[in-house]
């Protein structure tokens, strides 16, 4: 299971590392430290902090979109039968919702706690990890 910086967590949320320190010092979410004392956030403790909070609504006024969107976030949520997936990801305010193959979640290795990246072109949803 991959695990994540306080800074990297930060930019995930979209928030300042100062505020995951005090969600971290609150007990909002679990850290641990590495053998050189930096914080570090399991993967699927950052999903279940996630996938927790309160959707955030759109705003009324869309004033303009890109035809392309990129959404980096933590995936959430992984619902898999043997040919399909339903891949969430949360990516800052953001919930995106992809169907994929099985194939595809299990090439990319998709489960609750990768990061991950939504791509939305159109109706379609194409789902990136960056490179290990």
């Amino acid at each position: 299971m991959p695990t994540y910086r306080l800074g990297h967590v930060a930019e995930l949320l979209g928030v300042s590392p100062d505020t995951v320190r005090r969600l971290v010092d609150s007990g909002q979410l679990a850290a641990t430290r590495s053998e050189g004392g930096h914080r570090l956030v399991e993967g699927a403790e950052l999903a279940r902090f996630l996938a927790a909070q309160p959707a955030t609504p759109e705003p009324e006024v869309i004033v303009g979109r890109s035809a392309r969107n990129r959404f980096p976030g933590i995936v959430t949520k992984v619902v898999k039968d043997r040919v399909a997936a339903q891949v969430e990801i949360v990516a800052g305010p953001h919930r995106v919702v992809a169907l994929m193959t099985a194939e595809a979640v299990d090439e990319l290795g998709l489960e609750p706690g990768v990061e991950a990246v939504g791509v939305v072109k159109a109706t379609n949803v194409v789902v990136e990890v960056p490179a290990r």
